[in-house]
């Protein structure tokens, strides 16, 4: 079995593509014609401008004859399939961006963007394949292995570090190219073991990517591996004796990737450098260190990381490796186990803005507190009395004797200004109703705001201010509005016949008036004892009739005053919700929205 690229090795000799090569050229032109001679006449090099690899491709051709990897009909492609669970967490972290654009900053929603756009990117490739990355750090063998993965030498390995600057795919069958070209490999670094002619590959399906070391020099290097990293399928991490323990592979990519151990493999290489049961102790510490990163370990049958030990020089464990990858690649579950991972990173850092250990939201003590509050800036309880003060007043010159409606006027007429209390200004009435409102707007938003994550209270304390803006003039209007009523106030039944009989009343004054006047000038005969007494029962019955008038006005007087302050303060809450307490509802539904949606991006995922 060999390797086979998609371009002639002479074709890339002839048309270097980076510096490396450029340089490694320029090296060349400048050495003793003598050296290049003798170089020319014993092989003939093959430089891909990444990797330093020479090989005689005479002898290539004699030992492997070369196949072209691009059938003259393209593979048929069947795209990645999201089912169940996790097709209903992407639709509902996708709603859950989608209602939270306008409430969050871009920074918070990136890792949920990036993670609908991966995935869907991702279904649209290849389902039957799965990509795999092998990193490591310098000097820890990883090209060895993939190497003895693939049955042959495709990645340079040597003592120079690092060896490996570009990453490098091999794919056991057809149509990867899609998910190569995703990661951003050239096709003169993608490579094709030759088949072995024993039956199909139990690694059928397998597209092996080698990274270059995470810990190399070069930042290009580093760069390349993070990249990968965010879009491969899983991952074979190999470590050896010497730096296993490595803060900088445990901080920088073990523990922030420990969500997705189920596409995690951390091999231990070089154990051929291990005497007696060292390997062993050696592999129980890696496992110690693994759980403290929070990578959930696949023994026992349980769903984790596979910890394997192997020399990749020897070949030692790596018939392991390869039958467990092997299986790992024909179950087909990788990319949407990746996905999912995704997902649960995505949700965890998430959490904050969204979740909250308090109930939240409105309650309806808090809405008629805040009724109240607006009721007292308008006066709706003086308004309420005013009626009531104006409805007796008009009982009482309806029903009352003409004579101390009379006395009342000369009182009020003659009764001087100076002496009494000054009255307030309508400027200082208007400051302290202003004052009142906003302070109502104030408390119901911090009630409604109480306990929600921070983002969305700052929404709410936002919808509750722009609410308020305009609210005290729109209740002073309604207060002109409703405050006097159109029209005269209802009468009771009885008020007819009182004001009859008071009139009755004073008829009989002047009749018995008049009666006496006339026995004073001789117009009629003497008779004192009839027309005194229809002056006494006139008199006398006028104000009897105007304080039982007033006793019974007392009743309609209270509920008319009463229904003149229920309406005023249905109307200032009428204002009041629909400019305050609507949008501040309709923010907490918001937010209840979002909660439910990211209840079914997490809790579906545990």
């Amino acid at each position: 079995m060999t390797a086979v690229t998609d371009q002639d090795p002479a074709e890339h000799a002839e048309q270097p593509d980076d510096d490396a090569h450029k340089a490694g050229s320029a090296a060349d032109r400048r050495a003793p014609d003598r050296e290049r001679a003798t170089r020319t006449d014993s092989t003939e090099a093959w430089d891909d401008g990444l990797i330093a690899r020479r090989v005689t491709e005479t002898a290539e051709r004699d030992r492997f004859p070369m196949t072209d990897n691009r059938s003259a009909v393209p593979p048929t492609v069947t795209p990645l399939v999201h089912e169940g669970v996790l097709r209903t967490r992407l639709e509902a972290l996708r709603e859950l961006v989608g209602l939270s654009r306008t409430r969050l900053d871009s920074r918070t929603l990136s890792e949920a963007g990036r993670v609908l756009d991966e995935a869907s990117a991702r279904r649209r490739l290849s389902g039957q394949h799965t990509v795999v990355a092998i990193a490591g750090a310098t000097g820890s063998g990883k090209s060895q292995l993939f190497n003895a993965l693939a049955g042959v030498t495709i990645s340079e390995t040597g003592v120079r570090r690092p060896t490996t600057a570009a990453p490098i795919a091999c794919s056991w069958s057809d149509g990867a190219a899609g998910l190569i070209e995703r990661l951003g490999i050239p096709p003169r670094l993608r490579r094709r073991p030759l088949p072995t002619g024993d039956g199909e590959s139990p690694l059928r399906g397998l597209v092996l990517v080698d990274l270059p070391d995470h810990d190399s020099a070069a930042v290009q290097h580093r760069r390349h591996v993070d990249r990968i990293l965010a879009l491969v399928d899983a991952v074979i991490w190999v470590v050896d004796p010497e730096k296993y323990a490595d803060a900088v592979l445990h901080e920088r990519y073990l523990r922030p990737m420990a969500a997705h151990a189920e596409v995690m493999f951390v091999v231990l290489n070089q154990i051929d450098r291990l005497p007696g049961e060292a390997a062993e102790q050696v592999l129980d510490d890696l496992r110690r260190l693994l759980d403290e990163d929070g990578i959930a370990l696949g023994e026992y049958g349980e769903p984790g990381a596979t910890v394997l030990a192997l020399s990749a020089l020897t070949g030692d464990g790596v018939g392991e490796l390869r039958e467990a990858l092997g299986q790992f690649v024909s179950e087909r579950e990788a990319p949407n186990r990746r996905i999912s991972a995704d997902v649960d990173i995505a949700a965890a850092r998430l959490w904050p803005v969204y979740a909250t250990q308090r109930r939240t939201g409105l309650s309806e003590q808090a809405r008629e507190e805040f009724s109240d509050r607006l009721a007292d800036a308008v006066g709706a309880t003086a308004a309420g009395e005013a009626a009531e003060r104006a409805w007796l007043r008009n009982a009482n010159r309806a029903c009352g004797t003409p004579w101390l409606r009379l006395w009342r006027w000369y009182q009020d007429r003659g009764e001087p200004t100076t002496g009494r209390l000054p009255s307030r200004t309508q400027a200082d009435e208007e400051a302290t109703a202003r004052q009142r409102v906003e302070q109502a707007v104030r408390t119901v938003a911090d009630r409604a705001s109480a306990g929600l994550p921070a983002p969305w209270a700052q929404a709410v304390r936002e919808a509750a201010v722009r609410g308020s803006q305009g609210l005290p003039e729109a209740l002073d209007e309604l207060t002109v509005r409703q405050g006097a009523p159109a029209g005269r106030p209802p009468r009771p039944g009885w008020w007819p016949v009182a004001v009859l009989t008071q009139a009755s009343m004073t008829i009989l004054q002047f009749l018995g008036g008049l009666w006496l006047l006339g026995q004073i000038i001789g117009v009629m005969s003497p008779n004192l004892g009839v027309p005194v007494l229809l002056m006494v029962i006139g008199i006398v019955g006028g104000p009897i009739i105007e304080w039982s008038c007033r006793m019974a006005a007392r009743g309609p007087a209270r509920r008319f005053g009463l229904e003149a302050e229920r309406r005023l303060r249905e109307a200032a809450a009428g204002c009041g919700r629909a400019r305050v307490l609507d949008p501040v509802a309709a923010e907490l539904l918001r937010y209840r929205e979002v909660r439910e949606q990211y209840g079914r991006v997490v809790g579906a995922g545990h």
